[in-house]
C-alpha cells in the first residue's frame, strides 16, 4: 500500500510548487510600481503657441521614464502639442497658467 501512495507525492510536490511561485510573484506584483511607458512622450516640439488656444498644460519632470521635462498643452480643439520647456514664450505660458490655477504636474 505504500508504493501506491508514492508516485502521487512528486505530482503532489510538483502542484505545490508551482503553487508556491504563483502566490509569491503575485505578491512581487501587487507592490511593483505601474509604468504605462518607458519612453519620452514628446517626439517633436512646438517653440509656443497662443495662450488663447491652450485649454490646459500639463508638465511631466524628468524621471526613469524619460530624462527631459515635457511639457503638453491640450489646446480647445482637444488636440495635445508637445512644447519646448526651454523656450521662453512656454516658460510664459506656464508661469500663466500657473497663477490661473489651469495646469497639471505629473
Amino acid at each position: 500500500m505504500a508504493r501506491a501512495a508514492t508516485p502521487a507525492a512528486p505530482r503532489l510536490l510538483r502542484v505545490a510548487l508551482l503553487l508556491l511561485l504563483v502566490v509569491a510573484a503575485g505578491r512581487r506584483a501587487a507592490g511593483a510600481p505601474v509604468v504605462t511607458e518607458l519612453r519620452c512622450w514628446c517626439l517633436q516640439t512646438l517653440q509656443g503657441i497662443h495662450l488663447k488656444n491652450i485649454q490646459n498644460v500639463k508638465v511631466t519632470p524628468p524621471g526613469p521614464h524619460c530624462g527631459q521635462t515635457e511639457v503638453v498643452a491640450t489646446l480647445k480643439t482637444g488636440q495635445e502639442v508637445c512644447l519646448n520647456p526651454e523656450a521662453p514664450m512656454v516658460k510664459k505660458i506656464i508661469n500663466r497658467m500657473l497663477k490661473q490655477g489651469q495646469h497639471q504636474l505629473t
